[in-house]
């Protein structure tokens, strides 16, 4: 078994089903946080991606969900279960007998979280698709790169933005509705559905005018000339935001810009030109000489890192934002608690046998 937690989660048990993507996210968060979590997966599957890190902190019981004396097992691991997460298409778990109507019936107080793409219901909800496919209709693709053509921005904004997180703030609010109450229920996370509430402040821009359909036009889009990236002379790119007047103005005397950017910026029809002047400017000098005149000021800008240079970055080693663990460098259990102190978990190299899981449950 894993070692034991001290999260603000530490007693909680979840039954996971593996998966893909969002729905070992969403476990990793409950499993970082302290909860007992086991993973049920079918014997010998080979993970489509690998998960050394996303199956972190809780062991695997491999058990075939078609077998009913080892399907029986896995209702009686789950009636000792506080919560549920499975990410299959809808009607998947209640073809093998493990949905929410049974497994509720046997423990009343279990919260079932059910990851999906599409949600449990609506005309798309049984047929296939991806993080591209679920923020395309949200709004948010159309959104994101530039004014040609939109950019998938990875599988962030979906999968774990919309999807994973959601999921996790659901199953936690319906963890105290069970706690106080003693009846759990399905919490429906579909990552359209996260993916749209994700895109609130957009549309809070939109409502008010502010907010162009066109790709790179508006503020927080690429289309400011004071919040996007800048190539320099060394190749590398830096990334500034100095959005409000007083970090312009530093900004703007850093690199030599003339004081009628002040006037220029506040009219979007000469954001193109003045990201042009600034580009001529940022292009004179490397990335290095740059940071070091500005990284340290108010004037927002920072370097632009890959993954491997992030984690060597002074800030992120001094806030331990990267931790060591099974000889990976990886992401750090967040957010912070004072009291409760997370812990990223080595993920166990054996597979429990699922007759052990059960009765370390039932005992």
């Amino acid at each position: 078994m894993t070692k034991p937690a001290t999260g603000p989660l530490a007693g909680l048990r979840v039954v996971e089903f593996v998966g893909l993507g969002p729905a070992p996210f969403a476990a990793m968060q409950f499993a970082d946080m302290g909860a007992d979590v086991i993973r049920i997966a079918r014997p010998e599957a080979t993970p489509k991606i690998p998960d050394p890190i996303s199956g972190r902190g809780r062991p695997t019981v491999e058990a075939d969900l078609k077998d009913p004396v080892q399907a029986e097992m896995v209702r009686t691991l789950c009636d000792s279960a506080d919560a549920l997460i499975e990410g299959f298409r809808p009607a998947v778990m209640e073809r093998l007998g493990l949905g929410p109507d049974v497994l509720l019936e046997r423990n009343p107080r279990l919260v079932y979280g059910r990851m999906t793409g599409w949600g449990q219901t609506g005309p798309l909800a049984t047929h296939a698709g991806h993080d591209i496919n679920y923020i395309a209709i949200s709004g948010a693709l159309a959104a994101i790169g530039p004014a040609g053509h939109p950019v998938p921005p990875l599988n962030l904004v979906g999968d774990f933005g919309g999807g994973a997180m959601f999921l996790v703030s659901g199953m936690l609010a319906a963890l105290l509705s069970a706690q106080r109450t003693g009846t759990g229920q399905v919490v429906d996370a579909a990552i359209c559905d996260g993916t749209v509430q994700l895109m609130t402040m957009a549309y809070d821009l939109a409502s008010a005018g502010q907010w162009q359909p066109q790709r790179a036009a508006n503020l927080l889009d690429g289309g400011a000339p004071y919040y996007c990236t800048y190539e320099c002379a060394d190749g590398r790119h830096i990334a500034i935001g100095p959005i409000e007047p007083q970090f312009f103005e530093l900004f703007r005397q850093a690199i030599g810009l003339d004081d009628t950017a002040h006037a220029l910026r506040a009219d979007r029809r000469n954001w193109p030109a003045l990201k042009d002047e600034i580009a001529a400017l940022i292009i004179r000098r490397p990335s290095s000489e740059w940071l070091a005149l500005l990284e340290h000021s108010d004037a927002c800008v920072s370097p632009v890192l890959d993954l491997h240079e992030a984690a060597q970055h002074p800030h992120l080693i001094a806030r331990k934002s990267f931790v060591q663990l099974n000889g990976l460098t990886q992401p750090a259990p967040t957010p912070r608690f004072s009291g409760t102190p997370t812990e990223a978990r080595a993920r166990p190299r054996e597979v429990l046998p699922l007759a052990e899981a059960v009765r370390a449950w039932s005992g």
